[in-house]
């Protein structure tokens, strides 16, 4: 009797496969599929859906020179302290030549190269805005689907603009320095509204202390906005060079991450995450069609509104018709 044959698995799935095993060179192939919008991407996408919302997602913002990569350096080794995959996603501004990363946050994170348990990925903004790389949130999908505990994503660090990281992370960290003028822009809308716990980092420089009150007075100005059971803020002090306030950065965290479970604000804001990403998958899509359009399509449309035969409102109902 015939033994019946038995599928071999396909190479994505032998990736994957790879990659929840441990092995580096895996999960930066299905990042590079990610980057580059390869045609795997739908089945990568629905082989890790299941297990894609497992990881615990922190993001780092503020603005250049409050020492964003060292103290994801330093969360790293708590994390890993404490047994878990821990994954870093650095997004660094884009070379104008190859577009490629050009900062490389790995270089300040060496001390990590050789630990199985952690992984490490620059990533180019490409031009992108909002201090994230469009192809960061499907990144994040793979590093949780593939096993990773705790996914960190480091943003460019573009300033007041860099709010996006709120709309992908679980818990979002503002790092902020003493006499970097950050105290000033406490009061004006932008990054530091996004804050679940800000982080005066380099606290051991003067002015620590105006910092810290400025900060929490615009806390207490956000009060009224606050019902009761939301969180509030924690402001945290560290020298994350010193390896100091460290302990004080994960407990927050995990205070925050303890506050989201228990109020449902955890699968809420997912949600919300996941629509925005069906969203802008969606859009791609449709700009994919238009590009296909047979003749002259988008053109042909554009010239009749410049001669003031069609209108844009009728033009654009046309476009969407043409592609039923």
């Amino acid at each position: 009797m015939t033994e019946p044959s038995v599928s071999s698995p396909s190479p994505v799935q032998d990736l994957i496969e790879r990659a929840r095993g441990g092995e580096a060179r895996a999960v930066a192939r299905l990042i590079t599929l990610v980057e580059s919008g390869s045609a795997a991407l739908p089945e990568i996408a629905s082989t890790l859906a299941p297990s894609a919302g497992a990881a615990m997602v922190v993001g780092l913002t503020g603005s250049p020179g409050v020492g964003k990569s060292t103290t994801t350096n330093e969360l790293v080794r708590a994390f890993r302290a404490a047994g878990q995959r821990v994954a870093v996603l650095a997004i660094d501004p884009s070379s104008p030549y190859t577009g490629g990363a050009i900062l490389g946050d790995r270089v300040r994170m060496q001390d990590h190269a050789t630990d199985p348990g952690v992984y490490i990925r620059s990533m180019s903004s490409r031009g992108h805005l909002g201090g994230l790389s469009a192809a960061t949130p499907a990144a994040v999908r793979v590093l949780a689907g593939v096993g990773f505990d705790v996914v960190l994503v480091e943003t460019v660090g573009v300033g007041q603009a860099e709010v996006e990281i709120a709309s992908l992370a679980d818990t979002t960290l503002v790092l902020l320095a003493p006499g970097m003028g950050d105290a000033i822009q406490a009061v004006k809308a932008g990054i530091l509204e996004i804050a679940d716990i800000f982080v005066i980092n380099k606290a051991d420089r003067d002015g620590v202390e105006a910092t810290h009150r400025d900060i929490q007075g615009m806390i207490a100005l956000g009060g009224a906005d606050r019902g009761p059971g939301d969180w509030r803020p924690r402001v945290v002090k560290a020298v994350a060079a010193k390896a100091e306030g460290i302990d004080g950065i994960v407990a927050a965290i995990e205070e925050h991450r303890t506050w989201l479970v228990d109020t449902g604000q955890l699968t809420e804001r997912r949600r919300r995450r996941a629509a925005a990403e069906i969203e802008a998958i969606a859009l791609g899509q449709l700009r994919a069609r238009f590009a296909e359009l047979p003749g002259a399509g988008l053109a042909a449309l554009a010239d009749k509104v410049v001669t003031g035969t069609l209108d844009p409102h009728t033009a654009a109902t046309q476009l969407l018709d043409d592609l039923v």
